[in-house]
């Protein structure tokens, strides 16, 4: 089975399309939990309530866990609380951010 940080850097790959970062350096993902038989269950959120393309994110980050070995199932479910906010991201997503000219 996968650690969580493995599964934490395949999500590295899952970019909101709206933001050039990827989902673990926004800060958007509040939890891992890697259970029996490879079930992967990711708690995260997204920048807003209603972002158009939470399906699109949901779609990628099953994607990107589940093709890591040993891993049968992925399950994402968002939650809005706490609530997003910038200082949730790493230095690294901030640095990022501050390369595309978003001021954080």
């Amino acid at each position: 089975m996968p650690s969580e940080a493995q599964v934490l850097e395949a999500l590295k790959v899952v970019k909101d399309p709206e933001i050039p970062v990827n989902v673990v350096d926004l800060g958007l993902i509040y939890g891992v939990d890697i259970g029996e038989g490879g079930v992967v269950d990711i708690t995260m959120t997204l920048t807003s309530v209603g972002c158009p393309v939470q399906d699109l994110i949901r779609a990628d980050a099953e994607m990107a866990v589940g093709r890591l070995d040993g891993v049968s199932e992925v399950n994402v479910e968002f939650v809005w609380t706490p609530p997003w906010g910038p200082d949730k991201m790493t230095e690294d997503g901030k640095r990022q951010m501050r390369m595309f000219g978003f001021s954080v």
